[in-house]
């Protein structure tokens, strides 16, 4: 019974944090998502590569990010971003920047809402 308990409520924070890329989509003219279909596997490849591809990033960058004290960290999120939308069709960033605001404006909404993909997978 808690596997069921688990994996639903992984399925509701993949539909929560897709209904809320869509919203960050409307928000950012940079951005473009095409229906929360697509804001769905936005999320859960986002939650994947944050998972997998994340920590090696970090792990080769860690004189740069001591050196910005900790900034650089903003530019693996952008390139994740990045990443992701040359991985999806229906899903497209105009530039680097537009993906720096995405995944922070991404993140602000996350924390406000305390979706934690990351920690809902990783059980």
């Amino acid at each position: 019974m808690s596997q069921s308990k688990d994996i639903l409520s992984v399925l509701f924070q993949l539909a929560v944090a897709g209904l809320v890329i869509i919203f960050t989509g409307y928000l950012l003219p940079g951005i473009v998502v095409d229906d929360w279909i697509t804001g769905v596997i936005i999320a859960a490849l986002l939650a994947l590569l944050n998972l997998t591809v994340k920590p090696v990033l970090i792990f080769l960058t860690i004189p740069i990010t001591i050196l910005t004290l900790g900034l650089f960290l903003l530019v693996i999120n952008a390139l994740l971003v990045m990443l992701a939308a040359a991985m999806i069709q229906g899903f497209a960033v105009d530039n680097f920047w537009w993906a720096l605001l995405f995944s922070l404006v991404l993140s602000l909404v996350n924390s406000i809402l305390g979706i934690s993909l990351g920690n809902g997978l990783r059980r």
